[in-house]
């Protein structure tokens, strides 16, 4: 019986000393999902110092003369300093058709038919004209402020037998210029795009509409405005692309092939389309 006994503790310690010498059994690996990290990306900008200087000239072109009229100086003792300059300077197709004053088209875009005319035509450019010259550049921006307003100019030339003034062709091209610009970069900005987007075209709809009901309202500077604004900031548009050689990562800015010579077609097309239309008069 202690045989028996004495063996089965012999085994019991056999037992023991290999579990001490196995090796301890390695924990089964866990799947674990990949590591991600955001970095993030400073976004290209410029400073906004002609859309100021457009701004200045606006507001001057109409405070200087207004303040001139207060201390009483006429041109030629009967005509108010800024009624002289609309009655020069604003579209008028008979003055343009019949008397080859194709200059209304520049200087009418720098006049206002009031103070409400000038106070939101300022704030436009303000608030769209800044961040457009953020995105585009200086260069561009100018570009398409001017053309999408002679483009402006040409369609109420077209259409619209009244004179008229202001920058609201402008700031339209602006507008269709943000537009296209939205467009091409939706890619990079993803969800900023399409909330931009929908703003644009919401204001957008909402002045036209206006324009539509409204008497006095030059809606054909507008669209015509608008139209040229789209192709312009289309052709214009920086296009960001993601530079991955530094750490972190930057955006590089590139343009469309052929851009400028294009915009430079769009100036030409639209000084032709002056020489070939019979406006209403």
């Amino acid at each position: 019986m202690s045989d028996d006994k004495n063996d089965a503790e012999y085994q019991r310690i056999l037992r023991n000393l290999e579990a001490a010498g196995r090796p301890p059994e390695e924990p089964s690996p866990v799947e674990t999902e990949p590591q991600t990290a955001s970095v993030q990306v400073r976004f290209p900008l410029f400073t906004p110092w002609v859309a100021r200087i457009l701004l200045a000239i606006n507001i001057a072109i109409f405070v200087v003369p207004w303040l001139l009229d207060l201390i009483g100086i006429r041109v030629m003792g009967a005509v108010s300093v800024y009624d002289f300059l609309l009655i020069w300077g604003a579209k008028d197709n008979a003055a343009i058709f019949a008397g080859g004053q194709h200059y209304r088209f520049l200087t009418a875009m720098f006049l206002h038919g009031g103070l409400a005319h000038l106070f939101f035509n300022s704030f436009a450019l303000y608030s769209l004209g800044f961040e457009t010259e953020r995105l585009f550049g200086a260069q561009r921006f100018l570009a398409i402020y001017m053309i999408a307003g002679l483009g402006g100019g040409v369609a109420s030339y077209a259409f619209n037998p009244n004179p008229s003034v202001g920058a609201s062709g402008a700031i339209f091209g602006l507008i269709g210029a943000l537009i296209a610009f939205y467009m091409v970069a939706r890619r990079v900005l993803g969800g900023i795009a399409r909330q931009q987007l929908g703003s644009l075209i919401f204001i957008t709809l909402i002045n036209l509409a206006l324009g539509f009901t409204t008497p006095y309202i030059d809606n054909n500077a507008h669209i015509g405005g608008l139209l040229t604004g789209v192709v312009l900031g289309w052709l214009l548009a920086p296009q960001f692309a993601l530079d991955t050689r530094s750490y972190p990562p930057t955006l590089a800015r590139l343009s469309l092939r052929g851009g400028w010579a294009l915009t430079l077609a769009v100036l030409v097309t639209l000084i032709i389309l002056v020489m070939l239309i019979t406006p209403p008069l």
